[in-house]
């Protein structure tokens, strides 16, 4: 008998040391509390938000913008290496109306109602958007997607060795808006918003432009609505802004010109970008550990971190909704862009902040999620797919997908892999599966730690 008992004493641990090791590892997230502690959504916010006058109003009545059952993604669908930019047939490399009707159903799949793009005619990309979603519609009449179309912007010799910030590429620029004139006229069903300008005030940028310029064309814009551009007359209720930097919006002084107080007053709504991600190089104060904290877990480490992270986004959404009260001007604000990237070889990995990894994604992806749904706030999540031409194999720019460009979904969509939500919808041929084959403990292994500040 005491043989038989020491012997269970021998093995019982060994067992419990089993199921522990089986069990599954703590997911980490943003806390509710903190999210909550965040909250915006007194009267005047909320008011703010979903105001008619800067709204649209879908034909059953429901509002587009602030709507927390109309999910929003930036959506660019280019799954090669390049988007062919001066060969031959450069759109050889842009995606197929059959390959954008394919990513369409994977994001209405997943709640997806409203996605933005980014230019017009230069490449065929947003004419097949357009067009795809345009037979889904006639194939079911229950579908359902609209699009904020973006006009691409630039100053003159943008991407040159001979740029000029203090003129325009008024040729390129008028042709940019003309076709999202055409566009947004030919489909009218599908185009809600025109984003004019991506990034193209903030002046990091190398295509940027003054304000100025951008308050031109959303006056261009503005006036389709009542006389022609090239017969293309454009529809009364189609909302007008600009996608840029929080920095851009009054945030920084050097941006607070006449003429942006002017294009404030002339736009629908201000959509906003705001990344921690790139901050946590480029600032990272918030994101770096103390010293004095040196000593807490590697989950700890990386709790604070997304934490201070996602706290980040929305001091900077609070700089521009202050600026707006300083200046005595109401108008919603909405989040244009913002994102996690999953892979770097550069300022973002290890050495450097540490930001990249799937777990980061899920807890950035997730709290975003929840505290715009809470507040009105539309958001653009950055972005739907990967796209490999932005920044290479291992650049960061081509890994702030949800899906891989096979199609796998990344961590903040596993459970929607669980749930069915993808049931036979296919990328490039490929199931949706979960990157890591869903393996959280494989996943956790490529967890990136913040370093610790140098002061």
């Amino acid at each position: 008998m005491q043989s038989r008992l020491l012997i269970l004493l021998i093995i019982f641990p060994i067992l419990a040391a089993n199921c522990n090791g089986n069990r599954p590892l703590a997911r980490l997230k943003i806390s509710e509390q903190v999210i909550a502690d965040n909250y915006l959504g007194d009267d005047y916010v909320k008011n703010i938000q979903t105001r008619v006058e800067n709204n649209y109003r879908l034909e059953d009545g429901r509002l587009l913008l602030g709507n927390k059952t109309i999910r929003a993604v930036s959506y660019s669908g280019y799954r090669k290496e390049t988007r062919g930019k001066g060969l031959p047939n450069q759109d050889d490399f842009c995606p197929t109306v059959a390959e954008i009707k394919e990513d369409m159903k994977i994001l209405s799949a997943m709640g997806i109602k409203l996605i933005r793009t980014y230019d017009t005619q230069e490449y065929a990309h947003a004419p097949r958007v357009l067009e795809a979603i345009h037979q889904l519609k006639q194939e079911n009449s229950d579908f359902e997607m609209y699009v904020m179309l973006g006009a691409w912007i630039q100053c003159k010799g943008a991407y040159t060795d001979s740029v000029d910030h203090t003129i325009e590429d008024e040729t390129f620029n008028t042709r940019e808006m003309d076709t999202a004139i055409e566009l947004a006229a030919t489909y009218p069903e599908i185009v809600k918003i025109i984003a004019v300008g991506n990034e193209a005030m903030v002046t990091w940028q190398a295509h940027w432009v003054d304000s100025k310029i951008i308050l031109k064309y959303v006056r261009y814009a503005k006036a389709a609505k009542t006389e022609p551009v090239n017969g293309y007359l454009l529809p009364e209720k189609i909302l007008l802004t600009s996608s840029d930097n929080f920095a851009v919006w009054g945030a920084e002084e050097q941006y607070r010109k006449a003429a942006l107080i002017e294009l404030i007053k002339e736009i629908d709504f201000i959509s906003l970008h705001t990344y921690p991600f790139h901050d946590s190089h480029y600032n990272p104060g918030f994101w770096q550990i103390a010293k004095k904290d040196s000593a807490i877990t590697n989950d700890q480490k990386v709790n604070q971190s997304m934490q201070n992270a996602f706290i980040h986004a929305v001091n900077q959404y609070n700089l521009v909704k202050n600026y707006l009260r300083d200046i005595n001007i109401v108008k919603p604000i909405h989040i244009g862009e913002t994102g996690w990237a999953t892979v770097d070889d550069g300022f973002y990995s290890t050495p450097g902040s540490g930001a990249t990894d799937e777990i980061k994604m899920g807890m950035y992806y997730d709290a975003m999620r929840q505290w715009t749904a809470a507040n009105n706030i539309s958001c653009f999540y950055f972005e739907a797919f990967d796209e490999p031409w932005k920044g290479g194999e291992l650049g960061s720019e081509s890994h702030f997908g949800l899906f891989t460009v096979d199609g796998k979904a990344k961590y903040p969509l596993w459970k929607m892999v669980d749930e069915g939500t993808f049931k036979g919808l296919k990328r490039g041929g490929n199931n949706i599966a979960k990157t890591y084959n869903g393996n959280y403990e494989l996943l956790k292994k490529d967890m990136l730690i913040p370093p610790l500040a140098e002061q």
